[in-house]
């Protein structure tokens, strides 16, 4: 699939630059298999890079000035890298000055060069095609100028690059961006970066993200909110059991022992909480033990608890979900990502893929007017330089 891509970057480099590129870069998208919402709740979360990828391809032109072109938009920016990196109205271009801004604010020193990218990651589908272009800029530039950066480095400066253009994101993207392995897991733990793998062998299943196509508003409020009904909750908690410093160190019994200390909402987003960060833990041992069908149910699972107890889901992606529970081909299914739109996740038998396909997607017409989307992933390696 990205051979085709590959080829295509590269000629359009070589017809506007009139020069065959130095360095090919492919950087990836990534999906997380469970632990939603955990990231600023302090458990951990379980994502991988998948194989949909924005490729670059770079080269030196001895100046001090950058010109960067986006085939799939068919725009382009040049930065003189003499000058204050300054925001632009031009969006996508501020996730590149973002990066450069960062090289240059940290010391590095690397001259202009010429760069052409195109993706196959869906944009706006939730599989972070922002953090894929900030990590594949950074490893670009990194290899051209010969740059000593370490891969955690590449992933907190694309963390502050996108902050820099206003979008306070976690570190899991850029992470799991630079990190992927081949059929390999991670599981992370955002606050310190300790992190390890686990094989992603599903077996009998094909992993099918179904896209929604609805992105409702309520989601940058109400994200800020659960933020604080959580710190709430972790403060009542640290009241009754000193001991406990963070949401992984509190049992489900410890929190059922003292449920009349919390409002009904605080003790809902809390409860489930708790039970995410065991679920990463269990889906990381169902993982292991080649147990593809509990897998499925913990995602079911956290479905549940993302829609009734965080309430992040939305009418759309509950009935996907509900659809696939009573699907004999569907093992698991759950909203993956900040929730009010967006994708769902699904493991499904394969063999099966194209006539649940066909089923979901009259089904989801029929019932909203809406055209559902499908994309096939696998689990792929992290930005790496051809």
């Amino acid at each position: 699939m990205n051979d085709i891509l590959i080829q295509n970057t590269s000629a359009f480099f070589e017809k506007s630059f009139g020069s065959v590129p130095q360095k090919i870069v492919l950087s990836p998208g990534r999906i997380n298999i469970i632990g939603e919402h955990i990231d600023y709740n302090d458990g951990y979360v379980l994502p991988a890079a998948i194989d949909k990828v924005i490729c670059f391809a770079f080269e030196k032109n001895n100046t001090k000035k950058s010109k960067i072109i986006a085939i799939d938009l068919n725009e382009e920016f040049e930065l003189d890298l003499n000058e204050p990196i300054q925001l632009s109205d031009v969006v996508w271009t501020n996730y590149i000055r973002g990066v450069v801004k960062q090289l240059q604010d940290n010391g590095f020193s690397f001259e202009g060069f010429n760069c052409v990218f195109s993706s196959n990651i869906p944009v706006g589908s939730g599989l972070s095609s922002s953090a894929a272009l900030e990590c594949g800029t950074l490893f670009g530039i990194k290899e051209l100028f010969d740059l000593k950066i370490e891969k955690v480095d590449i992933a907190l400066m694309g963390q502050k690059a996108e902050h820099w253009v206003g979008i306070n994101c976690g570190i899991m993207d850029q992470f799991s961006s630079v990190h992927g392995l081949e059929n390999k897991v991670i599981k992370l733990d955002c606050n310190t970066l300790e992190f390890e793998y686990h094989d992603a062998d599903f077996k009998d299943y094909s992993v099918i993200l179904f896209d929604s196509n609805v992105k409702h508003s309520l989601f940058t409020s109400e994200y800020n909110t659960r933020r604080l009904e959580c710190e709430e909750g972790l403060s009542i908690i640290k009241n009754h059991f000193p001991e406990v410093k963070s949401f992984r160190d509190c049992s489900e019994a410890q929190l059922l022992s003292i449920q009349d200390q919390f409002s009904p909402v605080v003790f809902k987003r809390v409860h489930f909480v708790v039970k995410e960060i065991n679920r990463v833990v269990k889906a990381c041992e169902a993982l292991d033990e080649g147990n593809i069908k509990l897998l499925g149910q913990l995602l079911f699972e956290t479905h549940y608890g993302l829609s009734q107890e965080y309430e992040v889901s939305c009418e759309e992606l509950d009935m996907l979900v509900d659809t696939a529970k009573a699907d004999d081909s569907i093992i698991g299914a759950r909203v993956m990502g900040g929730g009010f739109g967006g994708c769902t996740i699904n493991l499904v038998k394969k063999g099966d893929e194209n006539e649940v396909k066909r089923k979901f997607s009259k089904l989801y017409l029929d019932t909203f007017g809406i055209e559902l989307k499908f994309y096939d992933v696998k689990i792929s390696n992290g930005t790496t330089l051809l």
